[in-house]
């Protein structure tokens, strides 16, 4: 069988991963080893984080909505029961948005639910 050479596949992988590597500091961005190491890591932070995202908007959302509640006498808790037990489905990315931008709607829902909490 006659010998294979690998340059021209070795020097596209490498080349692959040096191009992802642009803009990283120092020899991260120049040698492969380092290069290599550090994408690879950075992959998995990529991964880690579309996940870690999706939590820490939810907390935010949680916090604007217990703090434009307990303006209006409510906890957080007491708020998202009221609602569920007087039929209303709105979300939390929702209920945050109104608590920043319309404070009267909010109120609003905050008097609903707190009557449907007394009854």
């Amino acid at each position: 069988m006659p010998r294979v050479k690998s340059g021209v596949e070795r020097r596209q992988r490498r080349n692959r991963v040096l191009k992802l590597a642009k803009g990283y500091y120092g020899s991260k961005h120049r040698l492969y080893r380092t290069a290599n190491e550090q994408v690879m890591r950075s992959f998995n932070y990529a991964y880690r984080d579309r996940r870690q995202t999706k939590r820490n908007f939810r907390r935010l959302w949680i916090t604007r909505i217990n703090a434009a509640a307990r303006l209006n006498d409510l906890s957080y808790s007491q708020m998202m029961h009221g609602l569920k037990v007087a039929g209303i489905d709105i979300n939390r990315k929702m209920l945050a948005d109104l608590a920043i931008t319309d404070a009267e709607a909010f109120a609003q829902l905050a008097d609903t639910a707190k009557k449907a909490v007394a009854k």
